[in-house]
């Protein structure tokens, strides 16, 4: 397979698909949002934190005056402690993407490590790490990320930690798959009698053909991840406050939420929806890339 006509194969699935294509632009469009923030947001302060009871609970458009002279528009109105809730849900991308981000790398650094390990060395390594992966998986995910959490205790670093610990058995599964299957391949039996290493044939020669699935689950993971960070976070054991995450001003809004302030609770809800559906339709695009790649 000529590795670099890939990437132009795949930009062509995306074309052809156009959800994946639409989520694609949103979290891209995101991502942009979230390195830009602290520059064009409306509440520059760190974590857009800045707090005037007297502006609290402002409508959607509202107009404020500032001491400097100037006026402020609060597009998404303000919270209960009168912060700009554009600028907060700005600063929450950053930290919601942040963790997907950190959460889905460390998942694949070490479900790559022993997939490709497993699949490629079989026998006593592949029982090994075959049986560690279904103790894994037959925990319940958020109940683990939880335990983690505990004994590390709250904070942002254990949350990518947490969730990354738990989220690698999904791509072990995949590439120790891929890798029993290219291990029998005529390339790798040749790579083997030139006598390359181990760690040369695995890498080098074997990783690049299983890149399809590994991308498919990393986007899937991605989406899981930030459920998950979001729903920590609404139980107080994800970001802590002030650092503002989509799940934690959820948490402090929800009780608004059949009241006329419904927005606060609704927003953040929508984003964490929309991201998770973005991930999705991406999903289902490479996973047709990677089809069109098997026939």
């Amino acid at each position: 397979m000529n590795s670099d006509a890939q990437p132009s194969r795949m930009f062509g699935a995306f074309r052809n698909h156009r959800p994946a294509l639409i989520g694609l632009i949103w979290i891209s469009l995101l991502a942009m949002v979230a390195i830009a923030g602290p520059f064009i947001r409306p509440d520059t302060s760190p974590h857009a934190n800045t707090q005037n009871l007297d502006q609290a609970l402002l409508e959607p458009g509202s107009t404020v005056a500032l001491e400097d002279g100037t006026t402020m528009r609060h597009w998404l109105g303000t919270d209960r402690y009168g912060r700009d809730v554009l600028s907060r849900l700005m600063a929450g991308s950053a930290i919601s993407l942040g963790v997907g981000l950190s959460a889905v790398l460390i998942s694949l650094l070490i479900g790559i490590l022993l997939g490709a390990w497993a699949g490629y060395r079989g026998g006593c390594v592949d029982a090994f790490v075959s049986w560690w992966v279904q103790v894994i998986w037959t925990l319940p995910t958020l109940l683990m990320v939880l335990a983690i959490t505990l004994a590390f205790g709250k904070g942002l670093w254990q949350v990518f930690l947490a969730i990354g610990l738990t989220m690698w058995v999904d791509v072990a599964r995949v590439v120790r798959g891929q890798f029993m299957s290219l291990r029998e391949m005529e390339f790798i039996e040749a790579a083997q009698a030139i006598g390359y290493s181990d760690l040369r044939i695995m890498f080098r020669h074997m990783l690049p053909n299983a890149l399809g699935p590994i991308i498919v689950i990393a986007a899937a993971n991605f989406a899981a991840a930030i459920l998950i960070e979001s729903g920590l976070s609404f139980l107080g054991y994800g970001a802590q406050i002030p650092i503002p995450s989509w799940g934690n001003i959820v948490q402090e809004h929800y009780h608004l939420i059949t009241g006329r302030h419904a927005w606060l609770a609704i927003a953040p809800g929508a984003l964490i929806v929309s991201v998770v559906l973005a991930f999705t339709f991406i999903g289902d695009g490479l996973r047709e890339w990677h089809g069109q790649q098997s026939l």
